[in-house]
């Protein structure tokens, strides 16, 4: 939902521009309070542009967009984008592609750009980053894979496997900077830009 009640400089509040669950969590970590507006926004690929420039062109695109019917408010925006040999990977959708996505994994690493964006409506300005997590999958066979999805059904997520539950099993190895960032909202990053932005975490 989407707040009516004005945002003022000295206290901005802080909208969320995302439809996703797992980054509502994520941001309930840093115990602010916050709002929720779902961008308007088309998330298609412009021809020849590449992951990391997608995830950040729509992070950004996403925050300004709900800025825009929130003036004066700090609006988070975020974007992720998986690549495996520099190809994206989407969201499965269904049990079969998910499985076709994990074999095609399996054994391999899988890197995932995610971008933050930091609009303060106050003045305009914005801050942009992006942050990086390879993913390596373990090796195993076509039964326990399936297994694996039945269970937990991730087919909303890019890659085929929540990090955050069960489909920590079917991963060998993280590497990232920030460990928030393959579930969709780099919290380590975006500590920073709220820092920048004048909001308190400790009073």
């Amino acid at each position: 939902m989407t707040t009516s009640l004005p945002c003022t400089p000295a206290l901005p509040r802080l909208i969320l521009a995302s439809s996703s669950a797992y980054r509502k969590e994520l941001l309930s970590r840093l115990q602010l309070p916050f709002e929720v507006a779902v961008p308007d926004i088309d998330e298609t690929p412009l021809a020849g542009e590449g992951p990391a420039d997608t995830a950040l062109r729509l992070a950004r695109e996403k925050a300004a967009a709900v800025a825009a019917r929130l003036p004066g408010c700090l609006v988070i925006g975020s974007d992720q984008v998986a690549t495996l040999d520099g190809a994206q990977i989407g969201k499965p959708g269904d049990h079969a592609r998910a499985l076709a996505q994990l074999q095609q994994m399996r054994g391999r690493t899988v890197v995932f750009h995610t971008a933050l964006c930091l609009w303060d409506g106050r003045d305009g300005s914005y801050q942009l980053d992006e942050v990086r997590a390879h993913v390596s999958f373990r090796d195993l066979p076509d039964a326990e894979l399936d297994a694996y999805l039945r269970i937990e059904q991730p087919y909303d997520c890019a890659g085929s496997a929540k990090n955050e539950g069960l489909g920590i099993a079917i991963l060998e190895r993280i590497e990232s900077d920030d460990p928030t960032a393959l579930t969709g909202l780099p919290l380590i990053a975006l500590t920073g830009m709220l820092r920048k932005a004048g909001l308190p975490f400790f009073k």
